[in-house]
């Protein structure tokens, strides 16, 4: 009866504060499960767990040697860990990084959106038509300024003429990815990192590139596979093939008017509530 009295004793006493913290508390938890879930730091936190527990048990139960060994193993294992998981460390900070209360504003307006979406879509039509090889990178949140520096600046504006021109063929440049940023086409020929997935034996270099750089970052790939004209789209690490122009136009322009209108919205809260605060 008296730890049932205790328990409840200590649910009395439980303040807004402390439910709140709790929340918050359980909330990360949470976030942080679903961001590990199916990665191999999964596994890892899982090896973890059982070693604190066996850990715990060696010291209940007076195992001194082997709590010992536990112990300093622990100690010296948080600093291997760091170095590492020091991709997925990154991966998480440039997550939280991504946070909507440190976003910039990516486009002016809807009607710029869709412009952009249109020449592009145009472009990697008739690429699809014509077989030509093609790798279109959109930036978001996440900067590709390490990423343009490998290419040949261009600093153009958008248009279906310019990247088939760089994708030709023959161009010295059709090699590389063409990286978008807003309305201008910042660079071409670019060198992208390549995904370590196992993906499928048909797909080239292009194809592990654009997985690839939306791996390390928010950005879009758009792929034409120079083999088959076949049109591809990699968001989050994640590659879709079969894409019709329509489809990839209505998918891009949804994509980027949505995440447009929420960065807007939360620049105007902000905005006002700034001004309210001044004002008091």
């Amino acid at each position: 009866m008296s730890s049932l009295g205790d328990l409840l004793g200590l649910i009395k006493n439980i303040s807004f504060r402390n439910v709140i913290d709790i929340l918050i508390v359980a909330y990360l938890l949470y976030k942080f499960y679903i961001f590990i879930k199916q990665t191999r730091a999964e596994q890892l936190l899982k090896g973890l767990i059982l070693v604190v527990v066996v850990m715990k048990f060696s010291e209940w139960f007076g195992l001194v040697t082997l709590h010992w060994i536990i112990k300093n193993t622990l100690t010296v294992g948080v600093i291997a860990l760091l170095i590492i998981f020091q991709p997925e460390l990154r991966k998480a900070l440039e997550h939280i990084g991504r946070s909507r209360f440190l976003t910039k504003k990516l486009f002016e307006s809807d009607e710029e959106i869709k412009r952009v979406v249109d020449e592009i879509a145009i472009a990697v039509g008739n690429m699809s038509q014509t077989k030509t090889g093609a790798l279109i990178v959109i930036e978001q949140e996440t900067g590709l300024n390490d990423f343009i520096e490998s290419g040949t600046k261009i600093d153009g504006l958008v248009s279906s003429e310019l990247l088939e021109n760089i994708f030709f063929e023959n161009s010295p440049l059709h090699d590389g990815a063409v990286i978008i940023r807003k309305d201008r086409i910042l660079a071409a020929g670019c060198v992208l990192p390549l995904t370590e997935q196992e993906v499928n034996k048909e797909l080239g270099t292009r194809h592990r590139a654009a997985i690839g750089i939306t791996e390390s970052s928010d950005a879009i790939s758009v792929v034409v596979s120079e083999e088959t004209g076949t049109i591809s789209l990699a968001i989050n690490g994640k590659l879709t093939r079969g894409y019709s122009v329509e489809r990839l136009k209505n998918i891009l322009t949804k994509i980027l008017i949505k995440n447009m209108f929420v960065d807007s919205n939360m620049f105007k809260k902000v905005k006002l509530w700034l001004e309210k605060t001044n004002s008091k």
